[in-house]
């Protein structure tokens, strides 16, 4: 996948407010950045702050290229966070291969058999080519399963999209290409009959961590691309 380096300064905006996202220089933070709180999840060089899931490194797989964190092909495995955080604001980039898929976990834990087993999902996709797009909640941006992202946050594949993941104290807000795609309360009355429709139905302690970490998915080693990763924790 070839990439493109994008011009942006970075602008923060309050919490339900659609954040507009200007990096003047990929995997960097600004003196500003710093001052108010934000560090890199990947400086552009190493995936010092990763690690395969329940595994002590990171797979080759998963490579370093052009300044993105590159999954190659299958095998890699789902990334992990070395870090947990229970109330933070992260920023990414994802860019996604032709009939690609992926995902960005939140709330994540290894103590289940797999990195998705506890943890809600940012859906990566390619809406127009993958099969599994024929659910409204399963495209781009959606929280999977569960909240449905609407059509002016998509972008085509190939294309690099901006996400932002806010969780502070159960609220969790998502945007996607500046557009606001989920707005809830985890645990509230409207999360728990979403759940009961879903696949999560019968899952045993979704959602329910307190302290958790960030994890990035290996679909079938589908190639995807990240960077631009960073957290403020609240």
């Amino acid at each position: 996948m070839k990439t493109k380096k994008l011009l942006r300064p970075l602008i923060l905006l309050p919490l339900l407010c659609a954040p507009i996202y200007v990096f003047s220089q990929d995997n960097h933070l600004s003196e500003t950045e710093k001052q108010a709180g934000w560090s890199l999840l990947f400086n552009g060089k190493d995936m010092s702050q990763w690690r395969s899931f329940k595994q002590d490194s990171v797979n080759k797989q998963w490579q370093v290229k052009d300044g993105s964190m590159v999954l190659t092909q299958k095998g890699g495995g789902d990334l992990i966070s070395k870090e947990c955080y229970k109330n933070f604001d992260l920023m990414l980039e994802w860019n996604i291969s032709l009939a690609g898929n992926s995902g960005v976990f939140v709330m994540a834990d290894e103590t289940g058999d797999y990195i998705y087993s506890h943890a809600p999902e940012i859906q990566i996709i390619d809406n127009e080519r993958h099969p599994d797009t024929q659910v409204a909640s399963h495209l781009s941006g959606s929280l999977y399963d569960l909240i449905a992202s609407p059509a002016d946050a998509h972008k085509p594949a190939g294309q690099w999209n901006q996400v932002r993941i806010k969780l502070l104290d159960n609220h969790l807000s998502v945007w996607q290409n500046n557009v606001l795609t989920t707005d809830i309360l985890i645990n509230s009355d409207e999360w728990k009959q979403l759940v009961q429709k879903s696949k999560f139905k019968n899952w045993k302690n979704f959602a329910t961590n307190d302290s958790c970490q960030i994890g990035l998915q290996d679909h079938d080693g589908d190639e995807v691309a990240f960077k631009n990763i960073k957290i403020k924790v609240l």
